[in-house]
């Protein structure tokens, strides 16, 4: 069974990035075991995902009997990650997806005529395939349902052939499917088709095929035309949120100009790009709660009784450092066909001299940058333990300085 007030998990999107969450997320397991929690209570009724972060929230929904345990299993996958888990880094793949496509920009008006010279992506995520099914087993989903271990589980898409944003959800119990502008909710078992369409980030991956309403449409990243992430956890019933970001909201002030800089590359306007479908959204729609929450509390109890809204508890936690900045240090560790197809938009060097690291922060799936991220997760979360713990409503203890990151990996 999961702890009362029902609490939500939202996993935002981000590519490699989401190897942050899984640090996140070993911080909570470790407060919980050293608070004294109920250990056989999933500290999550509610989870949700988007992208990347789709497929860790459904990994955590298989293994809701178990919630350490299924920390560990995420934990290890990221921890040892390499490119090939996700997409094709072999010349041959590269070749027949990037360098294809890449030509389709420039020159396709001269060999549009040969149906062949169809790329569909800048890279092939055929691998990632496989990996879903070593890393997600879905069929315990609905044993995790009708056990309660969790109550609720929502992962997003966007809809290339009807322009919607659809979130689809498995629940324990019926729940009314919601609409609103543009948004649509389904009810109904989740595959992993739909995680591949979750997490097909525009240009970089290709579509997913899902049948809807009896229509084949195609899907790609749920990041895009997310107007309110935070939604689908409320309408599946959380009382309160936990929400892990991946980047921004927490990272240090200030502007960033680079002198001499020149005209921006195609890997800078797509790493930008990248980061407003990513990482936008989830800080308005918060910075939106937080300012409905203000009004509520400003209200007479008289009112509040004429209105169905009510305040939710949402903690937020975000890097405390720009993870730009930390993949430019790890741009090397990209396999070198993908380095050499991505050196032509752009992206090169490496650290202070490093170019379209935005663009390369969401493709780094290679151990030691997904490490780093999963370190500084951790590391933020435990700088935050007193709030955690707040948050569920574990019992304070004399808690031990975090480990060094590191050691905390492993």
């Amino acid at each position: 069974m999961y702890e009362t007030p029902l609490a939500g998990l939202i996993l935002t999107g981000g590519g490699a990035r989401a190897a942050y969450q899984v640090g996140v997320l070993r911080a909570v397991a470790r407060l919980r075991r050293e608070s004294g929690a109920d250990l056989a209570r999933n500290p999550f009724g509610v989870i949700v995902g988007t992208s990347a972060g789709a497929i860790n929230a459904a990994a955590l929904a298989c293994g809701a009997d178990d919630f350490e345990s299924a920390v560990e299993r995420v934990s290890q996958v990221w921890r040892d990650f390499h490119a090939e888990q996700v997409y094709r880094a072999d010349s041959l793949g590269v070749i027949r997806s990037g360098a294809q496509w890449l030509t389709m920009l420039s020159i396709g008006w001269v060999i549009a005529r040969w149906r062949r010279a169809r790329p569909r992506s800048l890279l092939d995520n055929e691998p990632l395939a496989e990996l879903l099914k070593r890393m997600v087993p879905l069929p315990r989903l609905r044993l995790m349902l009708r056990a309660r271990h969790v109550h609720g589980l929502a992962v997003s898409a966007s809809s290339y052939t009807s322009g919607l944003h659809v979130t689809f959800y498995d629940a324990s119990a019926p729940i009314a499917a919601w609409t609103r502008s543009q948004r649509i909710a389904v009810q109904g078992r989740i595959n992993h088709a739909h995680l591949l369409a979750s997490s097909a980030i525009p240009f970089v991956f290709p579509a997913a095929s899902i049948d809807l309403d009896g229509a084949h449409q195609w899907f790609g990243d749920g990041s895009m035309r997310q107007t309110a992430p935070i939604s689908p956890a409320v309408h599946l019933g959380a009382q309160k949120l936990l929400v892990i970001g991946a980047g921004r909201m927490h990272e240090p002030p200030g502007r960033r100009v680079e002198a001499n800089a020149g005209y921006p590359s195609l890997a800078q306007i797509a790493g930008h790009a990248l980061s407003n479908i990513f990482l936008d959204a989830l800080a308005v729609d918060v910075e939106r709660m937080r300012r409905i929450n203000h009004t509520l509390s400003l209200l007479p109890e008289s009112a509040l009784a004429q209105t169905a809204l009510r305040p939710i508890d949402v903690l937020v936690i975000a890097p405390s450092q720009r993870l730009d900045d930390l993949a430019a240090d790890y741009q090397h560790e990209l396999p070198v066909p993908v380095r050499a197809m991505l050196r032509g938009m752009g992206v090169t060097g490496q650290g202070r001299d490093a170019r379209g690291a935005a663009l390369a922060s969401y493709l780094l799936f290679e151990a030691p940058y997904t490490r780093a991220l999963m370190a500084l997760g951790e590391a933020d979360a435990m700088a935050r333990r007193e709030e955690v713990v707040a948050f569920f409503g574990w019992q304070p203890t004399r808690l031990a300085a975090p480990q060094a990151a590191a050691s905390a990996l492993g």
